[in-house]
C-alpha cells in the first residue's frame, strides 16, 4: 500500500502564503512535496516527473486549474494522477465542472488542513487500489497477478506461459505511443482468443510486466495453447507496421518479435513467489 512517507504531491497554487503553508505541512507529514505557482509550470512538472497526487488551485495567473486538469487528463503519463481541486469557488456548477474533468475531490477555501490531509490520504489509497489492471489492455497486473501465481505454489499441477513482446520500445520511438498501445491491445486480444478457443474459463491471463503476458493454464492444454499463441502472433506482427515498412527484416534486433517461455509445476520445488517468478523470468 502507498504510505504517506513515500507519496509525492505537487501543489499548484499561486497564493504564496497558502503554497508555503501546504508545502511545510505536508513535508512534516512525510510527503515528498513540490510546488508550482503557475498553471503551465504545473503541467510541465507533472509531465517531466509525474507526482502521485496534485492539489490544484482553480484560480491561477496564467491558465486556470480547469485547463491544467484537461491537459493532465489528455496526457498518457498523467491521465491517472488523482487531482484535488482547492478553490474559493463554491458554486455548484464550478464543482461539477471540476468533477467532469476527472477531479477526485474538491475542497473550498478557507479549509481545514486536517480535512485536506485526510482527503489526500484517501485519494492516494483509492488510486493505489485502482492500479490493479493495465491501463492499455485492462488485463490484471501487479498484486492480482502475484496472487494467482502464489496460488500455484499450493497446487500439484499447473503450467505457466510467459509471452514476451520484444523491441516494443524501439517501435514506440518510431511510430509513437498510440501505435505501440494498439500493438499491446491487439496482442492481448489474440492471447485471449487463443485461450478461449483452446482452454476453459478457469485459465488466467495477466501482465507479468508492461510488455509481457502471463497465462496460467493446465499441463494438458498448454502445448496446444502455446502453439496457437505463437502462430497467431508471428503471423500478425508485421501488420502493425505501415505498408511501406512491412517485411523489412534486415534489422532483426529492432523488429517486433515474440518470445514464449514455459514453466511447469514439476520444474520446482519453488521456495516462494519470488523464486517462482525468477525461474519464470529466465
Amino acid at each position: 500500500m502507498l504510505t504517506e512517507e513515500r507519496a509525492s504531491i505537487l501543489i499548484v497554487e499561486d497564493d504564496l502564503d497558502v503554497a508555503d503553508m501546504l508545502n511545510a505541512y505536508f513535508k512534516v507529514q512525510g510527503y515528498d512535496v513540490r510546488v508550482s505557482n503557475w498553471g503551465e509550470d504545473g503541467v510541465n512538472t507533472c509531465q517531466e516527473n509525474p507526482p502521485q497526487l496534485v492539489i490544484l488551485d482553480i484560480r491561477l495567473p496564467d491558465i486556470d486549474g480547469y485547463e491544467v486538469a484537461r491537459r493532465l487528463r489528455k496526457n498518457r503519463r498523467t491521465q491517472n494522477i488523482p487531482i484535488i481541486f482547492l478553490t474559493e469557488k463554491r458554486a455548484r456548477n464550478d464543482r461539477l465542472m471540476g468533477l467532469e474533468l476527472g477531479a477526485d475531490d474538491y475542497i473550498t477555501k478557507p479549509f481545514d488542513v486536517q480535512e485536506l490531509r485526510l482527503r489526500v490520504r484517501n485519494a492516494l489509497s483509492r488510486s493505489e487500489q485502482g492500479v490493479l489492471t493495465n491501463p492499455v489492455t485492462n488485463l490484471p497486473e501487479g498484486l492480482l497477478v502475484d496472487e494467482r501465481l502464489e496460488e500455484c505454489l499450493h497446487r500439484k499441477e499447473w503450467s505457466v506461459l510467459l509471452v514476451g513482446l520484444h523491441n516494443l520500445e524501439k517501435f514506440r520511438e518510431i511510430y509513437g505511443f498510440v501505435a505501440s498501445d494498439d500493438v499491446l491491445r491487439a496482442v492481448s486480444l489474440m492471447i485471449n482468443n487463443a485461450v478461449r478457443d483452446v482452454t476453459n474459463s478457469n485459465d488466467f491471463i495477466g501482465h507479468f510486466s508492461p510488455v509481457e503476458f502471463v497465462v496460467i493454464t493446465s499441463p494438458e492444454q498448454v502445448d496446444e495453447l502455446m502453439e496457437r499463441i505463437t502462430t497467431r502472433l508471428e503471423q500478425s506482427l508485421d501488420y502493425f507496421y505501415p505498408l511501406k515498412d512491412r517485411g523489412k527484416k534486415d534489422d532483426q534486433h529492432q523488429h517486433l518479435a515474440v518470445a514464449i517461455h514455459l514453466l511447469h509445476a514439476d520444474q520446482g520445488p519453488f521456495q516462494n513467489l519470488d523464486d517462482l517468478k525468477a525461474k519464470l523470468d529466465k
